[in-house]
């Protein structure tokens, strides 16, 4: 059994700077004992063992101790690639818009300092779009390609995974600014849009990120200060729909008695059918204002609710109240990530 450490003071780094001290784990877990340098980016393994806790049943041994380490070698070795061009970044790296903005996210003036771990985000998003293959490293892409065809081939899937209350929302409209004011500078550059399509998993969720909209009295390009006050007007003609995943379920178009929809479509239960949305149908609904053809950037907020299982994973065996509860995650996951296949399709989505 893992001994128990009571760490007194846990924050030992400002959240404005990289990260200077880890606390060290060891054979038997955390300690507090301080190490130089931040910590590498990693996982624990769970191991499944036996326990007497009824016939058959398997619990997961989840205790964190320096055996269960794997380390996460694409996130890190992507962190020293960003950290080596932020340390000795050249101003023509990326397109003047960028440089600009980056220029006014780091400033240590501000009335509204922000996190390192924020402005580290955009950065990364930075390099691989702008900066990587001018000096000829195409191996983030093409790896983050490669896991993509084997996990979602429809779809350009990339996450920024920051942990709770460091404030995602607020890199949402970073990551709006830097493409839509780029598409604004330059039309004709296929690395930027201006279309953004952003989906939560619920009403309150999306309600909440209405300050992502240019138009909002509260919006975070303003009160956040995420963009400088001469392109704020320009950021207005942004195209920005937010929406619940639950918009991509394909709607009634005709109201008819359940069997008057038997005899129409001999009992099959078609989708589309005579009665609901078609795939273009709903794909039209849900991005009104968005325009045709436009290459998309989708945001999901809460993105850990839209997947698909993979053919072949390992299944959870669940029973009782827990694999009903199971079946209808899967069951939202399969609209959310269906949905945004649709608009692939008909719109095409530059990368979600």
């Amino acid at each position: 059994m893992a001994k128990q450490v009571v760490i007194q003071n846990p924050v030992i780094n400002s959240p404005f700077v990289e990260p200077r001290w880890h606390f060290r784990f060891d054979d038997d877990g955390i300690t507090d004992d301080i190490a130089n340098g931040r910590r590498d980016s990693c996982y624990f393994v769970p191991i499944a063992q036996p326990r007497k806790k009824g016939p058959k049943q398997l619990l997961l041994d989840a205790e964190w101790t320096k055996d269960r380490i794997e380390e996460n070698r694409m996130v890190n070795a992507i962190r020293r690639k960003v950290k080596t061009w932020r340390e000795g970044r050249d101003s023509d790296d990326a397109t003047r818009v960028t440089a600009r903005l980056l220029e006014h996210w780091r400033r240590n003036d501000r009335f509204r300092r922000l996190f390192f771990c924020q402005i580290e985000a955009m950065e990364t998003l930075i390099y691989i779009t702008e900066v990587a293959k001018k000096y000829g490293d195409n191996a983030i892409e093409n790896d983050l390609r490669d896991a993509n065809a084997d996990a979602n081939p429809d779809l350009f899937r990339v996450a920024c995974k920051m942990a709770t209350g460091s404030g995602k929302t607020v890199v949402m409209a970073m990551l709006i600014a830097w493409q839509a004011l780029n598409k604004f500078a330059s039309k004709q550059d296929p690395r930027f849009t201006d279309s953004f399509l952003i989906v939560t998993p619920g009403i309150t969720i999306r309600d909440r990120l209405r300050v992502l909209l240019p138009s909002d009295p509260s919006n975070y390009y303003r009160a956040m200060d995420i963009v400088p006050p001469d392109m704020l007007d320009q950021l207005g003609q942004a195209r920005i729909i937010i929406t619940n995943f639950h918009t991509f379920l394909h709607r009634e178009k005709v109201k008819a008695g359940k069997l008057t929809k038997d005899i129409l479509t001999q009992g099959k239960d078609a989708v589309p059918s005579a009665f609901t949305e078609s795939e273009g149908e709903m794909v039209r609904r849900v991005c009104r204002g968005l325009g045709t053809g436009k290459e998309l950037i989708v945001i999901n907020d809460e993105a850990h609710h839209c997947y698909r299982r993979r053919v072949g994973g390992i299944e959870e065996k669940l029973t009782g109240d827990a694999r009903i509860e199971a079946k209808k995650r899967d069951e939202a996951a399969r609209v959310w990530i269906s949905g945004l296949e649709a608009v692939q399709r008909k719109l095409g989505i530059k990368a979600v």
